[in-house]
């Protein structure tokens, strides 16, 4: 090799070592993603109940830790579609097919903020609000028993993300958060000397209280020191639903069975076992467990619904509940998160 070309050779190697180099700075880590956006997650969890481990893990999954086109173009985290009501900004990008719409933020949180509110507002959903927000394992397979992606392991990814990252960590550290911020408000309460002024009813050993004309639910929610999310999930109320003067509320979470002396409840035209549930302080699915009945069933007038024993016979099976969802999914199909390819 002549001295020239060897000169040429050194040069052009030279100029690639700097780019080869700067490809590789510019891929976020999954330890860096974690700490750019762990304090969404745990904001988020004081919100609205998602665990903070299962709102990472799902980010990092599906943003690549924040390397996605869609990350980086529309600070969109979990791939949200733009159907739906969406009236933001949009991009679009090819996914399933060539350029299908996508949501686009004005930040990362925005995106951490939509995810929240779809898990809340979306009604196959809102069993995973029954679970405690620290069971990341139990939320991961909630989530794919809801539909929530297609991928047969999404529920072990999750959870192998989690535990690889101890992500965990953080649901204990919102959760104590949580706790915290009770305490303060109630210490701060007593000492200003400020009481609710409401009565406070007890049915089968579960507080309620009745809505006044002027309350909304975040009055209600700074006014008995509740989490945003827990009047919604002891309810089991949508988020668009809409306070009523003289309705029952349950400000603790309902129970399994009914008190000693409601056995049965005979139902009434129209009855939903929504609102039988709300009439004995018990829980819906558990309502559902004890009549062998498939969560979401229509009662019809006369039907007797045992309220403190299981009945005899056979649970419905794993593929009827798996009908209902897919059923809401096709309800649902607008707004699905996908992963960016």
């Amino acid at each position: 090799m002549t001295l020239k070309k060897l000169s040429a050779t050194l040069i052009i190697f030279a100029f690639c070592i700097p780019i080869v180099s700067s490809q590789k700075q510019t891929g976020q880590t999954r330890k860096e993603y974690i700490e750019n956006y762990k304090d969404f997650a745990v904001k988020e969890m004081l919100r609205s109940g998602v665990p903070a481990s299962i709102t990472l893990a799902q980010g990092m999954l599906e943003s690549e830790n924040g390397n996605s086109t869609l990350a980086k173009k529309a600070k969109n985290h979990f791939g949200i579609k733009c159907h739906g009501n969406w009236k933001g900004q949009v991009v679009y990008h090819d996914d399933d097919r060539q350029g299908e719409c996508f949501r686009k933020y004005n930040s990362a949180y925005e995106s951490y903020q939509d995810h929240s509110d779809f898990l809340m507002s979306g009604s196959r959903y809102s069993f995973l609000f029954e679970l405690d927000m620290t069971d990341y394992k139990a939320w991961a397979k909630g989530l794919k028993k809801a539909g929530y992606a297609t991928s047969p392991s999404y529920a072990e990814m999750l959870i192998k993300i989690i535990d690889e990252n101890e992500l965990h960590q953080y649901d204990l550290s919102g959760a104590s958060k949580a706790s915290t911020i009770k305490a303060r408000k109630k210490a701060d309460d007593l000492s200003k000397g400020i009481t609710a002024g409401r009565e406070i009813l007890l049915k089968n050993r579960v507080k309620y209280i009745i809505v006044k004309p002027e309350d909304t639910f975040r009055s209600l929610q700074e006014e008995l020191d509740l989490l945003p999310f827990e009047i919604y999930k002891y309810n089991d109320l949508a988020r668009d639903e809409e306070l009523k003067s003289g309705q029952l509320l349950y400000i603790q979470p309902k129970r399994n069975r009914a008190e000693a002396g409601s056995t049965w409840h005979i139902v009434k035209d129209g009855e939903t076992m929504k609102e039988i549930s709300q009439i004995y302080a018990v829980k819906p699915e558990a309502l559902y467990s004890k009549n062998l009945m498939v969560p979401g069933s229509v009662l019809k007038p006369g039907d007797k619904i045992s309220l403190r024993k299981q009945l005899k016979g056979t649970k419905p099976v794993i593929e009827k509940k798996k009908k209902i969802f897919e059923e809401e999914e096709e309800e649902d199909s607008e707004i699905r998160f996908e992963f960016d390819k």
